[in-house]
């Protein structure tokens, strides 16, 4: 079993602007608290880029999530599989444009698994995911 999460939100900025700050991977790192988010593979994003989003504090107490882009469609749609050692699934994220009144609407899908922790723990994990990925987008999307 996978902890599964879905976030909507709506944004005044345009759907351009809000995919270019969901896909610059290393603003993640300033939105979600004590990660910092590397991008291992040359630009530009396409599917096949690999970047790491490292957590934890100090270079001993943390994990590494590793993930690669498997479906790019700007400014769309983007796929990222996660394949690290202790977490594995995927995210996903769409951009919509809202229609007559401006702005977009982005749908983050997320299907996550911990290595070593019994699927009975899923809706716990969903919903800190839900709380953490929601804040993350929030983040990504506030004004710069």
């Amino acid at each position: 079993m996978a902890a599964r999460i879905r976030i909507l939100r709506d944004t005044a900025l345009s759907p351009a602007e809000a995919w270019r700050r969901l896909t610059t991977w290393e603003r993640h790192g300033d939105v979600v608290p004590l990660t910092r988010v590397t991008v291992t593979t040359p630009p530009p994003t396409a599917a096949g880029t690999v970047f790491v989003a490292r957590t934890g504090v100090g270079r001993r107490l943390g994990f590494d999530d590793p993930m690669e882009v498997v479906a790019w469609q700007p400014p769309r749609r983007c796929r990222l599989e996660k394949r690290g050692r202790l977490v594995t699934g995927w995210a996903e994220f769409e951009v919509r444009a809202l229609g007559c009144r401006g702005g977009a609407q982005v749908e983050w899908r997320e299907e996550v698994r911990v290595r070593g922790v019994p699927a009975a723990a899923d809706p716990v994990l969903a919903a800190a995911g839900r709380w953490m990925f929601g804040r993350a987008v929030d983040g990504l999307l506030r004004a710069e």
